[in-house]
């Protein structure tokens, strides 16, 4: 199984709503989680989707290497501890603890998104059956079909291939 965190929390009222977050991506993607640890893709798509990784202070890099650090170097390493390594990156200048709270209030209050889940899928033939821009070829302007005159490949059963350019100028000779 992937490498994961398990969630340690200092209990403050604070913390709830950034627990409750930590939590929901803990288990996201993951129906058998029980939410006490997070893997390094969790963790990284909390911290994309929460604007942790902006890709100009913090990059995916960054997230990865700091969990990884964070997993190997830290007793009970949590996504807190790799949290507040990367919240004095994400947020220069300030104090740590400043920093940290920023970080929080970034990711209070967030859940997962499932990309794509809700959008309509335009894969293979689906584009074209759910094109419309041919309606005004076959119905009128009261939506009623054109019938034979709204089909412009209409069947040809002059023995000629189609689009063939010299049709009907075979002369018979037998």
């Amino acid at each position: 199984s992937a490498p994961s965190l398990p969630i340690y929390f200092l209990h403050s009222s604070k913390m709830s709503e950034v627990e409750k977050a930590f939590h929901k991506f803990a288990i996201y993607g993951d129906t058998s989680a029980s939410g006490n640890n997070m893997t390094g893709k969790n963790f990284s798509k909390m911290c994309k989707e929460c604007g942790v990784m902006d890709g100009k202070a913090v990059t995916r890099t960054d997230v990865d290497i700091v969990f990884n650090k964070v997993k190997r170097v830290v007793p009970t390493p949590s996504p807190l501890q790799a949290m507040k390594e990367l919240c004095s990156k994400r947020f220069k200048g300030k104090s740590p603890e400043e920093a940290l709270q920023a970080v929080y209030g970034l990711i209070e209050g967030k859940e997962p998104s499932s990309v794509g889940a809700t959008k309509t899928t335009k894969v293979g033939g689906v584009e074209r059956l759910t094109d419309t821009s041919s309606h005004k070829e076959h119905f009128d302007e009261s939506a009623k079909g054109k019938g034979l005159a709204g089909r412009q490949d209409l069947t040809d059963n002059s023995g000629y291939v189609g689009a063939y350019k010299g049709a009907g100028t075979y002369d018979r000779m037998h």
